[in-house]
C-alpha cells in the first residue's frame, strides 16, 4: 500500500471540473459515491473518504492528519470528500449535496 504525502500537495479548486471533463458527470458522480460508500462501510467519524482522481481509486484518511498535514479546515459531518491527485500533488475538499 502506497503512502500518500498530503503535506506535499497543494490545495486547488479545479480537480473536480477536470475529473468531470475527463470522465463525464455520471462516471465522476459514481466514483464519488464509491468513496462515500467506503466511508459508510469501513470509515469512522474521524475518517474522510478520498478519491484519487488519477486512477479513481478510493481510500480513507484521518481528518486530523489532513488538517495537520495541510492546514485545511475539514468540515464536520457526512458528504465531505477529498479529491487527490498524487501525480499532480494537488488536493481539493468537496462538500457534496448527496451522501
Amino acid at each position: 500500500m502506497a503512502e500518500l504525502d498530503l503535506a506535499s500537495c497543494t490545495p486547488v479548486n479545479d480537480l473536480w471540473p477536470a475529473l468531470v471533463e475527463r470522465l463525464g458527470l455520471e462516471r465522476s458522480a459514481r466514483a464519488t459515491r464509491q468513496a462515500l460508500d467506503l466511508q459508510a462501510m469501513r470509515g469512522q467519524p474521524t475518517t474522510l473518504p478520498v478519491l484519487m482522481v488519477d486512477t479513481c481509486g478510493v481510500a480513507l484518511v484521518e481528518r486530523e492528519l489532513l488538517r495537520l498535514s495541510t492546514g485545511l479546515p475539514v468540515p464536520a459531518g457526512e458528504g465531505v470528500l477529498l479529491l487527490c491527485s498524487p501525480r499532480l500533488q494537488q488536493l481539493q475538499l468537496l462538500q457534496l449535496a448527496f451522501s
